[in-house]
């Protein structure tokens, strides 16, 4: 059984690929970007180990022998599931496996939006950071005593609860759905956002999840508030959370993730000393990776067998 990993593997992935060879796969490393590699692997692939790059209705159509696309991650967004339907070719996630490493990252862009991490750090780089002085005090702030609202009742939100108590700070989440084993207030979205000094996007991207942090929703935010985003881009209204970090409104944002990736380098995101910027790596850990790999060569084991599918979403 062959099967695509579209990504760009490392040594320690490719590492991986023979335990996958010793238990009868054959597994070809492809980059993102080598879209020739793609179409001269896509009609022998059985299945496609994907991570980021959509998969569209007319890649599948080139994979005539595909029988599983394995999402390396949880969010589907970027598999075209009515297509794959149509075909019959299972489509699996993994929640779960990143978990940790997001919600490390997660906390890692609050703290450095509330410290103003990314303006200090080019300040010292031009030679200029011990001129910053008092003013500093203006700008920053810390996660002890502040509320933290979490859009969201997933893994990675119920990972951070504990987290975040640790740091002395409170929570609030939004579900539509009442978690009373998280220990933290229910929220409506209006509340939550007028209520958070911090606010943290952790649901899919789906249609009814499309830009809900809008103009009105960035509005209704505390002033002085702060933005993270390490779930989906299409969350957020770009142009609108532009407008509000320019006014002051929003003290800061933290984002991994962008409605467009890469992010275009006219992205006016990327001129503001306010915001602290990842490009879709705060699941890239070598654990996450490890867990990840156990879960695909499981599913590709079960699908040999004709077994049933872990996560399956189609």
């Amino acid at each position: 059984m062959k099967a695509i990993f579209h990504y760009d593997a490392g040594s320690r992935v490719k590492a991986r690929f023979t335990t996958f060879a010793a238990a009868g796969f054959e597994v070809d490393a492809c980059p993102e970007a080598d879209d020739a590699r793609l179409a001269a692997l896509l009609p022998e692939a059985e299945v496609w180990l994907h991570v980021l790059k959509p998969i569209t209705a007319g890649l599948i159509e080139n994979a005539p022998r595909l029988k599983l696309i394995q999402k390396i991650g949880v969010g589907v967004n970027t598999i075209d599931l009515d297509a794959a339907r149509a075909r019959g070719i299972a489509v699996c996630n993994m929640p779960g496996t990143n978990t940790a490493a997001v919600a490390e990252a997660t906390v890692m862009l609050m703290l450095a939006a509330l410290r103003n991490l990314a303006g200090l750090d080019r300040a010292c780089r031009a030679g200029q950071g011990w001129a910053v002085g008092g003013r500093l005090q203006e700008r920053v702030g810390e996660l002890r005593g502040r509320t933290v609202g979490l859009v969201g009742a997933g893994m990675v939100p119920r990972a951070l609860v504990p987290i975040l108590r640790g740091f002395g700070a409170d929570a609030v989440y939004l579900s539509r759905q009442e978690h009373r084993e998280l220990g933290i207030p229910r929220r409506e979205l209006a509340d939550l956002l007028a209520e958070s000094d911090i606010v943290s996007l952790h649901l899919p991207l789906v249609p009814e999840t499309e830009r809900l942090t809008d103009r009105a929703a960035l509005a209704r935010m505390k002033p002085g508030a702060i933005l993270v985003n390490a779930a989906r881009g299409g969350l957020v209204d770009d142009v609108a959370l532009v407008e509000a970090l320019r006014s002051g409104h929003l003290r800061a944002a933290g984002l991994d993730v962008f409605a467009e990736e890469p992010l275009p380098t006219d992205n006016p995101l990327l001129t503001l000393d306010t915001v602290v910027l990842m490009p879709h790596v705060a699941w890239l850990t070598p654990e996450t990776l490890d867990r990840s790999l156990d879960v695909a060569l499981d599913n590709m084991r079960r699908l040999r067998a004709g077994a049933e599918l872990r996560f399956r979403v189609v």
